[in-house]
């Protein structure tokens, strides 16, 4: 019986616009379907079911011929996204790619835990600030942490919107404390219709930076979401 996978949209290349990655050349595979709810998600259309009419089913060969025709062949960076994509089964499309020399990373929030996370090249676990409105289990955290083991190059993200979101930032820095923890100023309007704020996005990444800064905090990154600077709320890009 074959896998299928459930497909928001497939673009690229493009670059990555943040966490341990931001920079990099990819494609990206955003997955349908998300367990999580957050006020502030900009991928509302791959979350929310009232969308699914515009998600596809595919098999992992369909999304890998894709990911081919889009990067003309190139073996190059494959980002797995969603919505949440440790809700689909991509172990098939990871093997297969790596077969033809493509590298894959995955940003999910730690909340589902999977075998195959040990398959990936990187893993981004990014678990929710109070200002999403979501509650954090840490031991689901700790499960994805252990199952990913040594092989995938592995990082913290936290989106951060206010001083309570800084403080759980910090909260996880100390729990993760080998973990490189990266700090990503929210982006407070984010629907595709809407015209990105970005004055208002990088008065948030200065008071973020000043403030790491000024507490000395050494370990962790500041970084803006480049995409958000770079093309604001376009989807596909």
């Amino acid at each position: 019986m074959i896998k299928l996978i459930q497909i928001s949209e497939i673009f690229g290349p493009t670059i990555q616009g943040e966490g341990a990655q931001i920079g990099h050349p990819t494609i990206f595979v955003r997955t349908a379907g998300c367990d999580y709810r957050c006020v502030w998600c900009d991928t509302k259309y791959a979350v929310e079911t009232e969308n699914a009419k515009s998600w596809h089913k595919l098999s992992a060969q369909d999304v890998m011929s894709e990911i081919e025709r889009l990067s003309q062949s190139t073996p190059m960076s494959v980002t797995l996204s969603g919505g949440n994509p440790a809700m689909q089964d991509l172990e098939e499309l990871i093997d297969l790619g790596h077969e033809k020399g493509y590298s894959f990373s995955m940003e999910t929030q730690g909340s589902l835990s999977r075998n195959w996370f040990a398959k990936l090249d990187a893993l981004t676990l990014s678990p929710k600030p109070p200002s999403s409105k979501m509650e954090t289990n840490w031991q689901e955290v700790m499960d994805c942490v252990e199952v990913a083991g040594t092989h995938p190059q592995l990082s913290l993200k936290v989106v951060i919107f206010d001083d309570q979101d800084y403080e759980y930032a910090q909260f996880a820095g100390k729990l993760f404390p080998d973990i490189p923890l990266f700090l990503q100023a929210g982006n407070h309007r984010v629907e595709s219709d809407q015209k990105a704020d970005i004055p208002g996005v990088l008065d948030r990444l200065r008071w973020l930076a000043e403030k790491v800064a000024s507490d000395r905090w050494k370990t962790a990154r500041v970084l803006p979401q480049l995409h958000v600077l770079a093309w604001g709320n376009e989807r596909g890009v």
